[in-house]
């Protein structure tokens, strides 16, 4: 019996077969070519027949899944048209006579390896797309496109890693549940297994060579727990729980789009953390009275220079639209050492994640920062939306002081242009203890404050959270985090201002009486866990949360506070 704990990625628990998917590796010939236009012209052909594949997966998608989680495949043909991404791969073959399946292969990975190298974990989720397209393209050029496992009956399926093609090609019917030994919670994978139903567990460290075709296995996609092997005592147990999780997440999905309030009429907002147009959509299905958290990278990256005005313009636009008046907090360029953009000539640092990055670059290069604001607000103007504008990786007053100049100067244009601006909040992220400990000065040059936990405490612990020897240190949950949590939040009350936090504590039903108690206004997540942790906030009153967060507050250590919330919960 193998028993192991991996990450919860889609809620629910799956009992049954395992079925072991080890799909064919393409082996990737590398050569000169004489005719590159030929080769050229041979790629081409296997572009057209991708396009074809994925508008079909893109169809059966809606069918099965929906609108949005269609528009996942929709985003892979946009690889097949990315100019840059072209680029490199008709030089490879018409300048450097590689064959074209080499000149894929090498082009496709780098890209996903430039992915993977960012510090925000939705950007490294999406290399495992760039690798899924690479991966039909390669198919389509060595004839094997249909060479693939099929899942004949029903299963829990159990891979290495999994992309969104392999998800949706197998049959719903016969989908119990998905494992995967890689992969991460925020991967377009896992978004298929939420809308689908399937409860998923990723990064479970599992031999796959040992676990033999149909063996019993109990997936916990709550708690991340697996078991494969398991005995009839354990399926037995596993199935009470099964059915009290369907009827809980019914529960929670009925009263999705009611507003969090507690027992006691005390309200706070319960948010997104998105990354597109297609998370945006998927917010508001799950019940988000907005977006928390605006991620704008994916305008920056894998290009070769800065994104036009008018292309800003257009996609703040589409998502602001979306939204359709309720409040949209946008994040400023979050990118640098860790996220290379070769138009920016980033030197190379020994430690970009204290390096020259985010609002820091802004002192250099205050044209990139003009352009997004310019592009945000002209976007706000358009559009009936509740703007709200944060910089990222503050650390000191300065740096608000010259971000609002730089903001006064790009709304002056504007107007001076004919423009009529909205009314904008100003804000910033609270994930460098130094902004903590100077909330109280910080509160007056801003509007708001939200506090990213998954930097304030990888900086706070000295824990590089990427880091898997270290990363169980990083905890939201660590004393020196609450605290440097409770002051900002203290300090930002204490001069009329709001905190949100857009970490991923805030997703976190444990936390929700912690945080409440702390006296948090806005919870900001990802779309999947918005029912949940709104109806764990229904479950508390205001002035029992108070007291809980200054027990809390009282220990010593992580696992401590973890066991009096544990046990808090349970009782209530």
């Amino acid at each position: 019996m193998q028993h192991c704990k991996g990450l919860p990625a889609s809620g629910g628990i799956a009992i049954g077969k395992a079925w072991v998917y080890r799909p064919q590796r393409i082996k990737v010939p590398r050569h000169p070519v004489e005719d590159s236009e030929q080769e050229w012209q041979r790629l081409q052909h296997a572009f057209a027949c991708a396009r074809t594949q994925l508008q079909e997966l893109a169809a059966r998608a809606q069918t099965a899944a929906g609108k949005e989680e269609a528009a996942i495949f929709a985003a892979h043909q946009l690889f097949l048209e990315d100019a840059e991404l072209l680029a490199a791969v008709q030089h490879l073959i018409q300048d450097e006579h590689l064959n074209a399946e080499a000149a894929v292969a090498d082009s496709f990975e780098h890209y996903a390896e430039m992915l993977l190298a960012l510090e925000d974990t939705y950007f490294q989720a999406r290399a495992q797309d760039v690798r899924d397209v690479k991966q039909r393209v390669l198919r389509l050029l060595s004839g094997k496109e249909n060479d693939v496992p099929i899942l004949s009956a029903a299963a829990i399926v159990i891979a290495e890693d999994l992309t969104p093609s392999d998800t949706i090609q197998f049959d719903r019917c016969n989908i119990l549940g998905i494992c995967t030994v890689r992969g991460g919670p925020t991967s377009h994978t896992v978004i298929l297994a939420r809308a689908l139903g399937v409860p998923a567990v990723v990064s479970a460290p599992l031999d796959l060579s040992k676990i033999a075709e149909g063996a019993m296995v109990v997936l916990d996609g709550d708690s991340g727990e697996v078991i494969v092997g398991a005995t009839p005592e354990t399926i037995a147990q596993a199935r009470q729980r099964a059915d009290s999780w369907q009827q809980q997440r019914a529960v929670e999905l009925a009263a999705s789009h009611q507003p969090a309030l507690t027992r006691d009429g005390h309200q706070v907002e319960v948010v997104a953390n998105v990354g597109s147009l297609e998370d945006a959509q998927q917010a508001l299905a799950m019940g988000a009275e907005g977006i928390g958290l605006l991620r704008t990278e994916f305008l920056y990256l894998n290009r070769c220079q800065l994104p036009a005005e008018n292309e800003q313009v257009e996609i703040y636009r589409r998502i602001f639209e979306v939204m359709a008046g309720r409040p949209v907090v946008v994040r400023t360029l979050d990118i640098g050492g860790d996220k290379p953009a070769p138009y920016l000539h980033i030197q190379t640092e020994s430690n970009p994640f204290l390096g020259w990055r985010a609002i820091r670059m802004m002192s250099e290069r205050p044209d990139i920062l003009i352009n997004q604001l310019s592009a945000l607000l002209i976007a706000a103007a358009k559009t009936t939306t509740d703007l709200r504008i944060m910089l990222p990786l503050v650390s000191c007053l300065g740096e608000v002081k010259q971000a609002k100049t730089l903001f006064d100067q790009a709304a002056s244009v504007l107007r001076e242009q004919g423009y009529q601006l909205p009314e904008v909040q100003f804000g910033i992220m609270i994930e460098v203890p130094s902004a903590a400990l100077l909330a109280s000065h910080f509160a007056l040059q801003v509007d708001f404050f939200s506090i990213g936990t998954n930097d304030l405490t990888q900086y706070t612990l000295a824990v590089d959270r990427t880091n898997e020897r270290v990363a169980s240190l990083a905890s939201p949950y660590h004393p020196a985090v609450l605290k440097l949590i409770a002051e900002t939040i203290r300090a930002a009350h204490a001069h009329g201002k709001w905190v949100g936090m857009c970490g991923e504590f805030a997703g976190d039903p444990m936390a929700a009486p912690l945080l409440l108690g702390l006296g948090l206004d806005e919870f900001s997540m990802a779309p999947a866990s918005i029912p949940t942790v709104k109806q764990a906030i229904r479950r508390w009153r205001w002035d029992e949360c108070k007291q809980i967060a200054q027990i809390a507050l009282g220990f010593a250590t992580a696992a401590a506070v973890r066991t009096y919330l544990q046990g808090v919960v349970r009782s209530s």
